[in-house]
């Protein structure tokens, strides 16, 4: 019984603390890192965990990374998120992805990723010609659908995925807000 006090006393004594392999304290580390970073395996997978899967969007997960976002799509959402492939940002002119990923250059960066992201889920099924979209940066896009063909301000929808906080639509164009 002796050991057991002298060993919860102890914990006690250093405030609960553990502390990670490079020294720093767990609690500190848990609470710095977002949603992001809570493990999990068996749930069905969010839009940023879905981009991060797709070796077509490496280009939009370094700018996610770039402007900070990735916590914020982790979360609950729900959302309805454009999701450009590799090749279009390729699109753009020469040094364009280069200079927004810079430092200086996040709040831009922030803006035209906030353009590809609607809060709520736009369905297939209620993704109509004509519908307006305002996007989490304040600005409008206008989607545009004929058939089965499904656009978003001109951008062709090339597919779409079910996530657990919404929903992805790969797009092959980057939106850029005027």
């Amino acid at each position: 019984m002796l050991p057991l006090v002298v060993g919860v006393a102890l914990f006690a004594a250093c405030g609960g603390e553990t502390q990670t392999a490079d020294g720093s304290d767990a609690g500190e580390a848990t609470e710095q890192a977002g949603q992001s970073a809570v493990p999990d395996d068996e749930s069905a997978r969010n839009v940023v965990q879905v981009a991060i899967a797709s070796p077509d969007h490496s280009t939009l997960v370094a700018a996610v990374k770039a402007a900070g976002l990735v916590d914020v799509l982790s979360n609950v959402g729900p959302f309805t998120v454009f999701a450009p492939v590799n090749t279009a940002f390729d699109a753009l002119p020469e040094g364009t992805v280069e200079s927004l990923l810079k430092p200086e250059n996040k709040s831009k960066l922030t803006d035209i990723l906030e353009y590809h992201v609607y809060v709520g889920v736009i369905r297939p099924s209620i993704y109509n010609d004509g519908m307006t979209l305002n996007q989490v940066n304040g600005k409008n896009v206008t989607l545009g659908k004929q058939g089965d063909q499904m656009t978003v301000n001109g951008a062709k929808v090339l597919g779409q995925v079910e996530c657990a906080n919404g929903i992805v639509y790969v797009v092959d164009k980057v939106l850029l807000p005027e």
